[in-house]
């Protein structure tokens, strides 16, 4: 699950400094404030890639999500950029989840075929 979430992070990583390139030229906006919100953001992207295994991980990164999603306000295509990642961030979690159960029961098989002896089921 790491991997996957870590991989969609770090793609949201890019969007939001590239979303801050467009907020720059919003003459309501100052370029100050834009780098230091989008600058928090990105670095809440890379400091999430280290804590997805504690469990407020997830949680924090949902929060990512919506915040990235309401950054529509601001600049319109992140409603659909933020939209696009959410259900990237969704499907992270959801197949990682199923990947990681699936390795641990290989693991579990395998570690059981090798105290037994036997040859590894489904081999050549």
């Amino acid at each position: 699950m790491r991997t996957l979430c870590s991989s969609t992070l770090i793609g949201e990583f890019f969007v939001i400094g590239f979303a801050a390139l467009v907020a720059m030229k919003d003459p309501d906006l100052s370029t100050a404030t834009v780098w230091l919100v989008s600058g928090i953001a990105m670095f809440l992207c890379v400091a999430l890639c280290g804590v997805l295994t504690r469990p407020a991980g997830i949680a924090l990164g949902w929060a990512l999500q919506i915040a990235l999603i309401a950054s529509g306000v601001f600049v319109p295509t992140m409603y659909f950029m933020g939209a696009v990642f959410a259900a990237l961030w969704w499907a992270s979690v959801h197949y990682g989840r199923k990947i990681d159960e699936a390795k641990a029961r290989f693991a579990a098989q395998s570690t059981e075929n090798s105290l037994s002896g036997g040859a590894p089921s489904g081999g050549v």
